[in-house]
Order: structure tokens, then sequence, then C-alpha cells
């Protein structure tokens, strides 16, 4: 499981940060990269817990990242 945990971790910092720098968003490094990290760990609680997910906890990561950073900058953006 801590094994699951940190590999979550790191994919989602990774996606943040290519996220970031394909242009997808225009969030700047770290604030994309705590916005993955943060929808990842939620994700990973949330599959742990109610045993839901797309299979693989690097999946589970890649889904629940690009899902944060979908929702969150463009809900509080003007």
């Amino acid at each position: 499981m801590f094994f699951a945990f940190f590999g979550t971790m790191i994919i989602a910092g990774i996606i943040g940060y290519a996220s970031e720098r394909s242009g997808f968003t225009h969030n700047g490094f770290i604030p994309s990269i705590i916005i993955c990290v943060g929808g990842a760990f939620l994700f990973f609680m949330v599959s742990r817990m109610f045993h839901i997910g797309f299979g693989s906890p690097g999946m589970n990561a890649i889904v629940a990242s690009i899902g944060a950073l979908i929702i969150v900058p463009t809900h509080y953006r003007k």
C-alpha cells in the first residue's frame, strides 16, 4: 500500500509538471503540481475506503490528476 501511495504522488507530480509544460494549464508549475497531488491523494483515499477505481493505482493517479486539473482551475477562474 505504501508503494502504491508514493507511486501515486510521483505520477501526480509528473502529470502536473507535464500539463504546465505542454500548455494545458496556465497556473504555474508549483500550483499545478499541488492541484494534481491533492486530487490524486483524495482519490487514493476514497478508492481505498470504498474499493472503487479504474483498475491499477497508476491509472487511478492519472485520471484523478487530470480531473483535478480540469475541475479546480476552471472553477475559480474569472
